[in-house]
């Protein structure tokens, strides 16, 4: 007697309905991150230049604001202990502008420096008259510092004032500075080269005073050593 033959058909098992779901929503979310960052990329290479030009004119504004009187700018770098003119762009040179009135003569410098502060890194910009002795103005570049307390070192008059004339001189052997740059508490300043704080922005006062005290005692030797070169700078 002949065998029958089976012709029944193998249905292979459906897949797993949530593997399939776990699949799909991983391959939306790679292409939606995969887009997501060519824009961001995009997004960057576009407003770059755009953010560089702002800086640059936000920076140019500030110069002559922390240097009064001044009309032109020569900047230079830092090559070891010397000042050399500033040709092209160089974003690690360490920058020097010497400012000068009508006459072509040496008003001051404007320096950049940057320091800790309460919530992030600090960036300012200040000015140094080498006739005087004195920083002669300060202005906050950039500032992460809390609203209503640690940003009043951008807006508050008083502790503005502290750098229209803070002593910063040369100390007698020509490294460093005479009498480095402190904080006091408000009410309590007595001498030229204290920067009076601001109640309830202790640490972000401190951190100016402290940016001020490194800045100054690294320039001002360097300012004094090379004077010739930096009045003869805009001739």
């Amino acid at each position: 007697m002949a065998e029958k033959s089976d012709n029944k058909t193998m249905v292979p098992p459906a897949p797993d309905e949530d593997s399939t779901s776990s699949f799909k929503m991983v391959v939306t979310m790679g292409g939606i991150g995969l887009v997501s960052g060519i824009l961001i990329v995009l997004t960057f290479q576009l407003t770059q230049p755009i953010i560089k030009i702002k800086k640059a004119l936000a920076l140019e504004r500030a110069i002559f604001e922390v240097v009064s009187g001044a009309e032109t700018k020569s900047v230079f770098k830092l090559e070891g202990t010397e000042l050399v003119p500033l040709e092209g762009e160089d974003e690690s040179a360490v920058k020097y502008y010497a400012c000068y009135d009508s006459s072509e003569a040496l008003v001051g410098l404007a320096m950049e420096a940057s320091g800790q502060g309460f919530q992030d890194v600090l960036h300012v910009l200040y000015g140094y008259s080498v006739e005087s002795g004195c920083v002669i103005g300060m202005k906050v570049l950039e500032s992460k510092e809390t609203p209503g307390l640690g940003d009043k070192i951008e807006s508050d008059a008083a502790f503005k004032a502290n750098f229209d004339a803070l002593e910063a001189r040369l100390a007698p052997d020509g490294d460093g500075i005479e009498h480095p740059i402190e904080l006091v508490k408000p009410g309590q300043k007595e001498n030229a080269w204290q920067v009076e704080g601001i109640t309830g922005a202790t640490i972000s006062s401190r951190a100016i005073a402290t940016i001020m005290k490194s800045s100054t005692a690294q320039t001002v030797p360097v300012i004094n050593k090379n004077l010739d070169v930096l009045r003869k700078g805009s001739k």
